[in-house]
């Protein structure tokens, strides 16, 4: 609402110049940077990444259907499908081939159904109150796009004339655009408002966002919203993209803080990133964290490897801090392994061990205002403590509706003090529901790479 009413001030006449100073006093009104107001159902949103060939045996949106009362039950709100278009046969990886390229984007591939199915998904999702965005692949296409035929100028071609992979990449699958060319930019706006309009899609992730000129993006977002408000994630990590087009950005620096505090233990590096993100993130800008996504997932295989017993700390760090929460299909199933990318490899469900946190903080983050996106939370604000190189603790909302969180991201127990009296009050243990008083000089015990949430009782 902040932002709102800073749009609106922004957009008024200005006043009359001071005769004093010749200025107007508006001329020093701070501007806000992000220049849309976000749906209001992003908020306190949770999103939700589906492999739909690898989510059920089957791999279609059928099935993987009716999986959708157990994900609203889990509390997630925003489902982002990987790409459903027709995939590419020219030069094709594997024997299923990679869904990010693809053959026609006003088209659903049939190995996932029909686009009667895809319809029935949607709807089903939205009656049980969650959206549906897309994965959207702007930057290149297959070699067997029948674009390729048709408009050949839309291509990026190398100095020999040859259309060609993305510059510098491996993904000898696919053929890079060229956004100069304004008919593709008129197709490919066309295509993301079809889904929108057609199919009551909410929204996009935006493969390689980077890789595609700003402006196409903002140009598109602003042809949707004629359609519905929408929600867009870019998979890219730079400030501009907030501006106009895009919700959340991907925090690959919270992943790679979180992994390396994971590797060496000890409190900097999360602090850092933290730091770095209030310093000069706009507060509006939505930032994705996660511990798991389709690069790299597996809480036995490859998580484990990388988080050990730090991997329960990450996850709720990524609830409670500053960012907008990504969980992975099958993470809270304990998925064993790092799913196959180019052929059949289904997920095997179960109650993992982690399923019960998960659900625990996702109804944590929809309850407690503190904890929404962006500029909808509130700011960490961090509570010394008695070990500052091992342990971080801070404080997000106002007093009456504090969330207080303390983690030690060492290898080691600690007997933790604080020396600030930014936490003090009568809380209750998010995850248990125990009450907790802190007041001066109140410690509190933590094991190895352990974790207390605390929410304050009003």
């Amino acid at each position: 609402m902040i932002r709102a009413a800073l749009l609106a001030a922004a957009a008024m006449l200005a006043v009359p110049a001071s005769a004093a100073t010749g200025q107007a006093a508006t001329d020093y009104a701070p501007a806000p940077y992000v220049r849309f107001v976000n749906a209001e159902w992003t908020r306190d949103a949770v999103i939700y990444q589906i492999n739909t060939r690898q989510f059920t045996r089957e791999g279609t949106f059928s099935a993987a259907q009716a999986h959708l009362p157990r994900l609203a039950g889990m509390g997630v709100d925003i489902l982002w499908l990987m790409p459903i278009h027709p995939i590419g046969e020219a030069n094709r990886k594997g024997g299923l081939g990679s869904p990010y390229s693809v053959r026609d984007y006003r088209a659903v591939n049939p190995d996932l159904g029909t686009e009667a199915d895809l319809r029935a998904f949607v709807d089903e999702a939205h009656r049980l109150g969650m959206k549906v965005i897309l994965d959207w692949v702007a930057n290149h296409s297959a070699w067997d796009n029948p674009l390729t035929a048709s408009h050949p100028e839309w291509y990026a071609k190398t100095p020999e004339g040859a259309m060609m992979p993305p510059l510098g990449t491996d993904w000898s699958d696919v053929v890079a655009f060229d956004y100069s060319q304004p008919g593709l930019r008129r197709y490919m706006t066309e295509s993301l408002v079809y889904w929108v309009r057609e199919f009551g899609i909410d929204g996009y992730r935006a493969d390689v966002a980077g890789f595609v000129p700003l402006d196409f993006w903002e140009t598109a977002r602003a042809e949707m919203e004629k359609v519905r408000p929408v929600f867009m994630l870019a998979e890219w990590e730079q400030r501009d993209l907030h501006q106009r087009a895009f919700d959340a950005s991907y925090a690959w620096g919270w992943k790679n803080a979180m992994q390396r505090t994971a590797r060496e233990g000890g409190a900097g590096a999360m602090r850092g990133y933290y730091a770095e993100q209030a310093n000069t993130w706009p507060r509006a800008a939505y930032r994705m964290v996660y511990t798991d996504n389709h690069d790299q997932n597996a809480w036995d295989g490859v998580a484990a490897e990388i988080y050990g017993p730090a991997y329960p700390a990450a996850i709720a760090l990524s609830f409670v801090g500053g960012g907008m929460p990504l969980i992975h299909n099958g993470q809270e199933a304990d998925l064993d392994h790092q799913l196959a990318f180019f052929e059949k490899d289904e997920i095997a469900w179960k109650e993992g061990r982690h399923a019960g946190l998960l659900h625990k903080l996702i109804a944590l983050k929809t309850e407690q205002r503190a904890l929404w996106n962006g500029e909808h939370g509130a700011p960490m604000v961090e509570v010394p403590s008695s070990a500052p190189d091992q342990v971080y603790a801070f404080t997000r909302g106002a007093a009456g509706e504090r969330v207080f969180a303390v983690f030690n991201l060492s290898g080691d127990p600690r007997e933790i003090g604080f020396s600030q009296a930014r936490h003090l009050g009568s809380y209750r243990d998010a995850l248990t529901g125990e009450p907790a008083i802190f007041a001066a000089g109140t410690k509190l015990a933590l094991p190895a790479w352990g974790f207390r949430i605390f929410a304050e009782d009003n």
